[in-house]
């Protein structure tokens, strides 16, 4: 039962229902959105998928009538996405998105593995990236014009990229300062809190004592918590 009137409407990709064993259910109350709400006394919305970019979430806000639901009751929005835009894409996003369609499948199986191989060799460059910078603010924009245009009184909390340290991306992060430049840049300029997910996740990657997903880009429970300690105080100062 919550407190308030309306919710926290999340807007995320796996980073906020993924824990140390693979993802939870969206109302599992010990992922970061629902410890934010237990603590403010407000139910959540979370809208989040595996690998969604900051053009998957506009695809979502503008396609998901699920979404449109959960907009009018909302006191809050929190933009917990670009992540997955900073991480390195040797190959092009569009055509790596591709592969799924691969058949047969035995040809889907040999590309798969094959870009498998050369992604944590190549990520160190940099270069593609899933997003640019400059794009990932774009889409940043689009998404609070549209939601702004609905509910011009609803205010925006914005967390910049975590960091990874993961073996499919060689251990190599070279994008995450683009991108959270440039977040944090369109924040500005729109008068938007921020959270910087970056030293919680990189503490987090460094502790030894900290559990975290093995595939070395999602969290465990420990860092949900840390997290949720970060996004509460700025989400609380945005109800007020």
């Amino acid at each position: 039962m919550t407190v308030g009137d309306g919710s926290i409407l999340v807007l995320g990709d796996s980073l906020a229902f993924y824990g140390e064993t693979g993802g939870l259910a969206a109302d599992d109350p010990a992922i970061w959105p629902n410890l934010v709400g237990s603590e403010l006394g407000r139910d959540v919305e979370l809208f989040a998928r595996i690998g969604w970019t900051s053009r998957d979430i506009w695809w979502a806000i503008t396609q998901d009538p699920r979404v449109w639901a959960a907009v009018p009751t909302a006191e809050v929005l929190v933009l917990a996405f670009g992540g997955m835009d900073s991480l390195p894409s040797p190959l092009p996003t569009a055509l790596r998105e591709q592969i799924r369609y691969l058949r047969p499948s035995r040809l889907r199986q040999t590309v798969r593995a094959a870009y498998g191989a050369l992604q944590p060799r190549l990520s160190p460059l940099g270069w593609p990236m899933a997003l640019p910078p400059a794009q990932t603010a774009g889409y940043f924009e689009k998404i609070r014009g549209a939601l702004a245009h609905l509910r011009p009184d609803l205010p925006v909390v914005v967390c910049l990229p975590p960091t990874h340290d993961s073996p499919y991306y060689g251990h190599a992060h070279p994008g995450r300062i683009a991108t959270a430049v440039a977040i944090e840049r369109w924040a500005a300029e729109h008068g938007l809190p921020t959270v910087d997910f970056y030293p919680i996740t990189a503490e987090a990657f460094a502790d030894e004592t900290v559990e975290m997903n093995p595939d070395g880009i999602h969290w465990g429970l420990e860092a949900h918590r840390r997290i949720a300690a970060a996004v509460t105080p700025a989400v609380r100062a945005a109800l007020r």
